[in-house]
């Protein structure tokens, strides 16, 4: 029996957050309405949660963001949702590289293909174990914390269980960081940057506070990020900061040709700081004309890259007296960032 256990393959499962079918008002409305109705993410009473989402967000918010998603849908070359392409792109290129050794499936924690369809998927190729890589570098509940739940409550059904081995996040692994800089250096050199603006997905306050724990003397204020720390580990922003500098020391970046800023905050409540776009308002004054920015929190280039930062934030940055404003790509399925996550994969997998 022991040898029949041994012979049974395993699985890898990488996640990312989700896209729409398609850039149409209806698809993007659907992908809205199953992301903002998890809990982890907007974090109110389910009463006041459905009450935004049914009667502010959903009437108004479908009709914006898909004009958005059309400006980047199939552009450059990619077919469809740059997400999903570029996490296509990676699931197989690392399937190539595992060559057999890992069962690879690819899911979104929102849209399509689902968690349950690769769960599915590895039952039926009676894969003993699972190792499942949620593709966010920095830990958040919304994100990681989200994806690990699900997976475990679709591992759990069906008479047998799947185990599963999960990644922890990665936002200081060594081989994230140089798959990063690697893309970014020759990019950074083409574009002749005199300044570089490490972006980062925002979150509300309440919600750092609440996974980083009451030990973490978060503050919110320009020194409470300036170490990672055991008190602090498990907060975002503190990982954020973590992973920009140990990017921009890579980099060769001293501390006056680099800033950190965190983009696509929603609503009234407080959501960390610097804002991106009130940074990118800001540089030029500072001197800087030409602006690359990284945005490592995201694996795969996405809305928030390509529209926000690649369209939005030129126009920005421009308006406020910058001449030039590069995006650097993300790490997609670069040959560097395949081999980590086939060493992550495995470490995992055992």
């Amino acid at each position: 029996m022991d040898a029949a256990r041994r012979s049974r393959p395993r699985g890898l499962l990488l996640v990312n957050l989700g896209t729409p079918d398609d850039a149409s008002v209806g698809a993007v409305r659907r992908y809205l309405r199953e992301f903002l109705s998890d809990p982890r993410v907007i974090d109110l009473s389910p009463l006041g949660r459905w009450l935004l989402l049914h009667l502010v967000i959903l009437p108004f918010r479908p009709a914006r963001s898909a004009e958005a998603y059309r400006k980047i849908w199939g552009a450059g070359g990619v077919v469809g949702s740059p997400l999903l392409h570029h996490s296509r792109k990676l699931a197989d290129a690392v399937a190539r590289a595992l060559d057999g050794e890992l069962v690879v499936q690819l899911a979104m924690r929102y849209g399509r293909p689902s968690i349950a369809e690769a769960m599915a998927a590895f039952r039926k190729a009676g894969v003993e174990s699972v190792a499942l890589l949620p593709l966010y570098p920095q830990y958040a509940a919304s994100s990681t914390g989200s994806t690990v739940a699900r997976a475990y409550e679709l591992a759990a059904q069906g008479w047998d269980p799947l185990p599963l081995r999960v990644v922890p996040p990665f936002f200081g692994s060594a081989g994230f960081l140089d798959a990063f800089a690697e893309v970014a250096r020759p990019v950074l050199a083409g574009a002749g940057a005199d300044h570089v603006l490490f972006s980062f997905h925002g979150l509300p306050e309440r919600q750092v506070k609440r996974s980083a724990g009451e030990n973490s003397g978060c503050r919110f204020d320009a020194g409470c990020c300036a170490a990672l720390s055991a008190a602090n580990a498990n907060c975002y922003r503190a990982q954020s900061f973590h992973t920009a500098r140990e990017l921009a020391a890579r980099l060769g970046l001293d501390a006056g040709r680099f800033s950190v800023g965190f983009q696509s905050r929603l609503g009234r409540t407080p959501w960390i700081q610097p804002h991106t776009d009130v940074v990118l308002a800001e540089l030029p004054a500072r001197g800087v004309k030409r602006l690359a920015v990284m945005v490592p929190s995201f694996v795969a280039d996405c809305l928030e890259t390509l529209e926000e930062i690649g369209l939005r934030g030129v126009d920005t940055f421009r308006a406020a007296g910058g001449e030039h404003l590069t995006l650097v790509p993300s790490l997609n399925a670069h040959p560097a960032w395949v081999a980590e996550v086939v060493r992550l994969a495995r470490a995992a997998a055992g």
